[in-house]
């Protein structure tokens, strides 16, 4: 719902902060809030892209979002440029261990 009424002319700062919230350990509803900030990134960037430059999201959705922007057709490659900045603060789980991910960029 939020994703199709919510981007556009209704869109508030607060909805985002909501959903960055959600802490969740469900693959779907953690999904869900990547797919959301990938699209909200698209439609509303400047307005988005602080929840990744803070780091509001826990590390999973924060990870998949940045691969789903780096992917998407809808985002720019200048903006993909800035989301690859966030990619060496990512971080992932592994077996127990925290590593550091880099996520390959699809693009040139």
């Amino acid at each position: 719902m939020l994703m199709r009424y919510y981007l556009e002319e209704e869109f508030k700062l607060e909805y985002p902060g909501k959903v960055a919230a959600i802490r969740s350990e469900e693959y779907y509803v953690n999904m869900a809030r990547a797919w959301y900030f990938a699209t909200a990134l698209a439609k509303k960037y400047d307005q988005v892209l602080p929840f990744l430059e803070e780091q509001k999201m826990d590390v999973w959705t924060h990870n998949k979002t940045i691969q789903k922007t780096i992917e998407s057709y809808r985002i720019t490659p200048e903006q993909k440029r800035v989301s690859e900045n966030f990619e060496d603060k990512a971080i992932m789980f592994v077996g127990g261990e925290i590593m550091a991910e880099k996520i390959k960029s699809t693009y040139d």
